[in-house]
């Protein structure tokens, strides 16, 4: 039964029930269900938000994970900019510095760092992850900018040296003898007449009998006749050390012969297939002071950092030389 509520009548000195109409009995019921309704939301929204954080805070945690995946893709960045600069500074070392003469600079000088305290302790007072990329991105843009600085600098040494040294830079072989591909390099290669490794001592380039072949450098022409397994062979005096050997012809150019000046860029001759080969290509060689160098690090003002690269990839592939 439902409970009975009763009140005391002071003129009939007795209790009375309680009588409640429909319309009292349902708006009761209502602000019953409706307190407790709004007492178990306050405890939901309490507990959401002890949970998972205010509107406000929900909203800066999902901009945090954002700026993380920022960062994270900033870091990629910077090590791509990394690699790429140490390419740079390669290509730099190797062919331009060594082709001119110009002391190279150490990788440890070219790393050279900041070094002592922290001076990114600041970053410590995030979550450890956030601290951890930011400290990173921060000291490696440093780096990059400082490295790029030295870079700048070799450069600049660079351009001096050049405009103080033009006359001898028109004689130094900076060219592509013939307009290529390099099919095989410097260094040890297996032979395909004689079948076993020797010293490869040049670039082999490909090209079609009665390719035009150009001088790479200001000189005198030194030989331009057969030569035993190099077949019709020209060679050509450039001084200052410098002389490139153009082997396997077919022909020579109109008056190309000993004593002949020529220029970087003069007709010289076409290819061929003369000598000890196993194919049409041109055989060309580059000597310093008498002793084979590799003919790859002095191609660089005709040809792309792509091409170079490209260059080195198929050298260090291939391991057998056409001739």
């Amino acid at each position: 039964m439902d409970n009975q509520y009763f009140y005391f009548d002071e003129d009939d000195c007795s209790f009375k029930p309680l009588e409640y109409s429909t319309l009292e009995k349902v708006v009761y019921n209502a602000s019953i269900w409706l307190l407790c309704g709004l007492v178990l939301a306050g405890i939901g929204i309490i507990s959401l938000s002890y949970l998972a954080g205010t509107p406000a805070e929900i909203a800066l945690k999902a901009e945090n994970r954002e700026l993380l995946k920022n960062l994270d893709v900033t870091r990629d960045k910077i090590e791509e900019l990394d690699n790429e600069i140490s390419d740079l500074a390669q290509n730099d070392n190797e062919i331009y510095r060594t082709v001119l003469g110009i002391e190279p600079i150490s990788y440890d000088e070219r790393r050279a760092g900041a070094g002592g305290a922290d001076v990114y302790a600041e970053f410590d007072n995030y979550s450890p992850k956030t601290a951890e990329i930011l400290k990173w991105t921060a000291t490696n843009l440093e780096n990059l900018e400082r490295r790029v600085s030295i870079q700048q600098l070799s450069f600049d040494e660079i351009k001096n040296y050049y405009n103080k040294n033009r006359e001898k830079l028109k004689h130094v072989p900076a060219t592509r003898p013939v307009h290529g591909v390099v099919l095989s390099g410097f260094g040890m290669r297996y032979h395909p007449v004689l079948n076993y490794n020797r010293m490869h001592e040049g670039l082999d380039f490909r090209a079609r009998v009665g390719t035009p072949i150009y001088a790479t450098g200001d000189g005198t022409i030194k030989k331009a006749s057969w030569s035993g397994n190099y077949g019709r062979l020209i060679a050509i005096d450039h001084g200052f050390g410098f002389e490139t050997r153009f082997a396997h012809l077919s022909s020579y150019a109109k008056g190309i012969r000993a004593g002949k000046k020529v220029n970087r860029g003069d007709l010289i001759g076409y290819t061929g297939n003369s000598g000890l080969t196993e194919g049409p290509h041109l055989h060309y060689e580059v000597l310093i002071s008498g002793k084979n160098a590799d003919p790859l690090n002095y191609v660089f003002l005709d040809i792309t950092p792509e091409e170079y690269n490209m260059f080195k990839r198929i050298v260090s592939e291939n391991n057998q030389s056409m001739d």
